[in-house]
């Protein structure tokens, strides 16, 4: 595994911010900061899940968080690069008192959740998790310091969040409804409830790396062609055949790496959402087990989720400005159109544009990101999917991961293959870019 700056002596850390009291001296050196990021994700995508947020706004709601726990945590080793300096739009961080005493990890912990405050609609929820996990500190250290480290906490997360005010989320909230293009050649409304186009304007967002939405912007998709020698017709029989073929494993494949926080099941006259991930979810828990398997501690940990959240956050907004371009139609709408009426896909389409596949795009970026940290050679098995469908799958490397994320969408009949292949190329120009603009100034080679 490629080295990740400045490992912290962690009994340096326990010695230096324990109290007089030898119990809670004991009590504080048997926690393990390590892992508590982990914990914090996890209630984090738990709250996500729940409040139904869309794809890209996922991931705006990680990367605001994860970006206040490390930028809190990095003043534990003062030599650890600030990754908000490194993006576009990010204040000054505070410094903490020189002449004080904090434990960075509760202010990290208390950073993370007062962001998370400002990004979701879940306050009870989020105080109730905090105070459970910061528990084992407040009772084994010092109160002033305890209460100095949620200060230097709360300050770091203001700083965090003064750029999510000017990001473009407060704009996009109040345009108007998307109109739907009433052309067979475009993106319709799709079964079975015909929802509204998701997140219409957020290639309007402002990058936190990248110069530009359009910075990477892929080649057009074939036309609209009812042609049965038209290139557009081929990959529409593509999705349709490979649907009347599918094995149990391609079946599979597409379930696990579905990701659809919008899923909604009828049974009867009654009609329910389904508890679903978003694929930003479903990395950052790809990232929790890579960060356990290899052993990092709570600094290299933070930096791994900081990345990953950051690269996923702009590689939406990438992908988001090109499907509200070319607003490409989907393959349940054009199927049933030209070829079944009674056809429908494995797995439920989701409510906007084609063109690009969201899932390869994402995927690549991480991949790049996770590569950059941990190598490409990673033996894992997945299992962030068992809390919601019961299901796991082992790789041999982050690629393998990321390339069967892309192919799930074909099995899924959710897209066609030049989404998925023009995808993975503009998200691994994303991965790329990032690499040379960030990673490479944080990591360590």
């Amino acid at each position: 595994m490629k080295k990740l700056l400045f490992v912290v002596a962690a009994a340096g850390f326990a010695t230096l911010f324990s109290c007089n009291d030898s119990s809670k001296e004991t009590a504080f050196k048997s926690i393990n900061d390590s892992v508590i990021l982990n914990k914090c994700e996890y209630h984090l995508t738990d709250i996500v899940v729940g409040n139904i947020f869309s794809p890209p706004v996922a991931c705006r709601v990680y990367s605001y968080c994860t970006l206040a726990y490390y930028e809190a945590l990095r003043q534990q080793q003062l030599s650890s690069p600030s990754i908000t300096s490194l993006l576009k739009g990010f204040p000054d961080m505070p410094k903490p008192d020189p002449y004080g005493t904090c434990n960075f990890t509760v202010a990290a912990v208390h950073a993370f959740f007062s962001a998370a405050l400002q990004v979701t609609f879940s306050e009870s929820d989020i105080q109730v998790i905090e105070t459970d996990l910061l528990a084992p500190y407040k009772a084994s250290i010092n109160a002033a310091v305890f209460d100095s480290s949620l200060s230097f906490g709360k300050a770091v997360a203001d700083s965090v969040m003064k750029r999510s005010k000017s990001d473009n989320y407060k704009q996009t909230r109040s345009m108007p409804r998307y109109s739907v293009l009433a052309e067979s050649s475009k993106w319709q409304q799709t079964p079975p409830d015909y929802m509204d186009a998701i997140e219409p304007y957020w290639g309007l967002m402002k990058p936190m790396f990248l110069d530009s939405a359009q910075q990477f912007k892929p080649v057009s998709p074939a036309p609209y062609s009812e042609s049965k020698e038209s290139d557009f017709y081929k990959q529409m029989m593509e999705v349709y055949n490979t649907s009347k073929t599918l094995t149990p494993e391609q079946d599979s494949i597409a379930h696990f790496w579905d990701d659809n926080a919008f899923v909604v099941e009828h049974s009867g006259h009654m009609m329910f959402a389904t508890k679903k991930t978003t694929p930003g979810g479903h990395w950052l828990g790809i990232t929790s087990q890579l960060c356990s398997n290899n052993n990092l501690n709570n600094i290299q940990r933070a930096q791994a989720f900081a990345l990953v959240s950051v690269a996923m956050n702009d590689a939406f907004i990438s992908c988001w400005d090109e499907k509200y371009r070319s607003v490409y139609p989907r393959p349940v709408t054009v199927i049933k159109h030209m070829v079944d009426e009674q056809w429908e896909p494995v797995l439920q389409t989701p409510p906007f544009p084609e063109y690009t596949s969201g899932h390869s795009v994402i995927s690549n970026s991480v991949a790049k990101t996770l590569i950059q940290i941990f190598g490409d050679k990673q033996n894992f098995t997945d299992t962030t999917e068992m809390e919601f469908q019961g299901l796991k799958r082992s790789f041999t490397s982050i690629q393998s991961a990321a390339d069967e994320a892309c192919i799930s969408r074909l099995y899924g009949g959710i897209h066609f293959r030049p989404a998925i292949e023009e995808g993975k190329k503009q998200g691994q120009a994303i991965g790329d870019f990032f690499a040379e603009k960030v990673i490479s100034k944080v990591i360590t080679k």
